[in-house]
């Protein structure tokens, strides 16, 4: 398998889970969903917004449109990132809509990156004004994995609340191809 299948098929598992455990926290309300659980990000809506904002940092770095993966309030009016704990959406529907169009937008980009993509390096600004390169694949791994570790901790914080969140299996998402195919 090359990195680009590896990395289209932790594309669709992102999205596979991302509605697996929105599903599962639109079920809480409010309160319980913004409760400070003790976590990295407090609440289960910090760290989903956590990851969220992650995700279109890297997006606009991978893709260099900052703009397109700029979050923006309702008023349509960009939201000036200042920190990685930063709330971009209050509203948990908001967060859900805009949670589901990034996992579009990261499926339809690595559609249209290839192996030599993948193989270069790419030079980005960190918040406090470093300037760093690294291969690409490394990043786009780092990108995935990021996810990964931070919706473990939603689904820690679910299951110490007495909800199961289901499966989380890569191969269980594999599976599930298999069987639509």
């Amino acid at each position: 398998m090359s990195w680009i299948e590896q990395y289209r098929a932790m594309a669709r598992y992102n999205r596979w889970m991302n509605d697996k455990i929105f599903d599962v926290v639109g079920k809480l309300d409010d309160v319980e969903r913004k409760r400070d659980r003790g976590a990295f990000f407090r609440s289960i809506h910090g760290t989903l917004n956590h990851i969220l904002l992650a995700d279109r940092t890297w997006m606009g770095r991978f893709t260099g449109d900052v703009a397109r993966f700029t979050s923006r309030d309702a008023s349509g009016k960009a939201v000036e990132i200042t920190s990685l704990a930063q709330e971009l959406y209050a509203d948990f529907a908001d967060l859900t809509r805009e949670r589901a169009g990034t996992d579009a937008d990261i499926l339809a980009w690595i559609h249209k990156i290839d192996e030599l993509a993948l193989s270069s390096d790419l030079t980005f600004k960190m918040r406090n004004g470093a300037v760093l390169t690294y291969p690409l694949w490394g990043l786009v791994g780092h990108f995935f994995n990021h996810q990964t570790h931070h919706r473990g901790q939603v689904t820690t914080l679910l299951t110490q609340m007495g909800i199961d969140p289901g499966v989380t299996d890569l191969f269980a998402m594999l599976r599930d191809e298999a069987s639509a195919a």
